[in-house]
């Protein structure tokens, strides 16, 4: 059965794509509400993952994904994908150990999702693009095609990236941005056309 790293809000949200998908879980792990249970499941500290067990990390900060996954890793756990009955997931598109698609979600055509990615309800990911490992595309944010989102990239609610450009690695696109060329390493980016932040 599967554990979930993390009982927050994407942990939660997880679980709603676990249900809705048929996929049974046996808890939480999360080292602040361990001992406790939500949702009506169990949490246990990460380092109480069964060996062996599934996982997926229901967190959107990048870092903390990064950390987890190590963790869990070494625990002897394996990263699952969850992806929910009304996400579109088109052909020819490659989704790696961990990676987390909500419903609503459309992941075009020979696209490539790094490992631990997380596509959020209603956001889109155009053609050909390529999503390095725990990238986060918020809620109705839209990924036009040929993107690339480097490791660690975050793309906020609402946020659009044009056909083409790159974000880089840990960059950070504000809700509502648009991006109209690349975004360097570690940068937040905000408003039409998207400037970073001063």
């Amino acid at each position: 059965m599967l554990w979930i790293a993390g009982a927050g809000g994407v942990g939660r949200e997880a679980l709603d794509v676990a249900i809705a998908a048929g996929v049974p879980v046996a808890g939480f792990l999360d080292d602040r509400l361990a001992g406790e249970r939500v949702r009506g499941l169990p949490v246990r500290k990460p380092g109480e993952l069964p060996s062996g067990a599934p996982y997926l990390i229901g967190i959107a900060d990048p870092a903390v994904r990064a950390r987890l996954a190590l963790l869990l890793d070494a625990a002897g756990g394996s990263p699952a994908t969850l992806v929910h009955p009304r996400a579109i997931v088109a052909p020819e598109t490659e989704l790696a150990a961990g990676c987390l698609v909500m419903g609503g979600a459309h992941v075009s055509s020979s696209v490539v999702l790094g490992a631990h990615s997380q596509v959020h309800y209603n956001a889109t990911v155009g053609h050909d693009a390529r999503l390095g490992a725990r990238v986060t595309v918020y809620p109705g944010a839209n990924v036009s095609g040929a993107v690339l989102l480097h490791d660690d990239a975050t793309v906020g609610s609402g946020a659009v990236v044009l056909q083409g450009h790159a974000v880089g690695p840990a960059a950070f696109v504000g809700a509502g941005a648009v991006v109209t060329r690349d975004v360097p390493a570690r940068t937040t980016v905000i408003g039409a056309p998207a400037r970073p932040m001063p």
